[in-house]
């Protein structure tokens, strides 16, 4: 396998008895890529993962993450992959440096604690003890126990569930920051808005099938679709059409009224658009 890749997957299938929950899917994830796995409940996303974590078996396929088949993952390729599930678990009493220093003891080169604290932005809450902490606070925590370990690949399993829009944008600076250092991510996420915030390319699951793989901006052939263009007439109305060219539409409104069109708007279909398509046509 070559260096640059993190993750490559062929032919990878599982089933629960007749149920078909991964069928067959090729895909590979590149080193320092945030890659982003969206597909409904039942899909096989949280089957596909959890085979790359190393914590269900397969029936078939060739899986290497980090260079190690996860099935037979040692103690050392463990340290070098960490796990942020969407609970982590209850440290009520302890501080939050008391639960990150004792998970930093799990690793041969676990990270400084109060260096993690600072990274994950908890250093004013250091002394806190959890039962304390706001809900993002909380998710900040589960991040901090997840990079302790100085993971080279980080899964993050529904990371901002129950986010207000504050704390997501937060949370979402946070793993940029991670991404940038160099840390591979594997995302999971039912927030379409998040997958185009912070992914390089996004995979889409329907029916244990990987129906495409691109980035954001390409999925679905987004960026070559139809654009609707809408704008006020002259009358006070609205009126509004679609065009593969829209800048020449837009141009020859320009013309028509003169300069600038009144309430003009130029959208192509959304990744949830695109998304929603894909899943409801498996």
């Amino acid at each position: 396998m070559q260096t640059e890749v993190a993750i490559a997957v062929r032919g990878l299938r599982r089933s629960y008895g007749g149920t078909v929950a991964v069928d067959g899917i090729d895909l590979d994830v590149a080193r320092g890529e945030v890659f982003a796995l969206l597909g409904p409940n039942g899909a096989g996303k949280t089957t596909t993962v959890e085979i790359l974590e190393g914590y269900r078996r397969r029936d078939a396929g060739d899986v290497r993450v980090l260079g190690v088949d996860p099935a037979a993952a040692t103690a050392d390729w463990r340290a070098r992959v960490g796990i942020v599930l969407q609970g982590t678990g209850e440290f009520e009493e302890l501080t939050v440096r008391e639960v990150v220093q004792h998970f930093a003891g799990f690793y041969p080169d676990g990270d400084d604690p109060d260096k993690v604290i600072e990274r994950v932005g908890l250093t004013g809450k250091a002394r806190s003890r959890t039962h304390a902490l706001s809900g993002g606070q909380k998710r900040r925590l589960d991040v901090a126990l997840g990079i302790v370990g100085r993971p080279e690949l980080l899964f993050l399993d529904e990371p901002t569930t129950g986010f207000d829009p504050a704390a997501r944008q937060e949370f979402w600076e946070l793993i940029r920051d991670l991404a940038a250092a160099g840390t591979t991510i594997v995302l999971t996420t039912h927030y379409l808005d998040e997958a185009e915030a912070l992914a390089d390319r996004v995979g889409v699951i329907a029916a244990g099938t990987l129906v495409e793989v691109a980035p954001p901006s390409r999925l679905g052939d987004r960026e070559a679709a139809p654009a609707t263009v809408s704008w006020r007439t002259a009358e006070g109305g609205s009126e509004q059409t679609t065009s593969t060219t829209p800048t020449a539409l837009v141009a020859e409104l320009a013309e028509r009224f003169g300069g600038e069109v009144p309430g003009l708007t130029v959208t192509r279909p959304t990744l949830e658009d695109v998304y929603l398509r894909m899943i409801g046509h498996r």
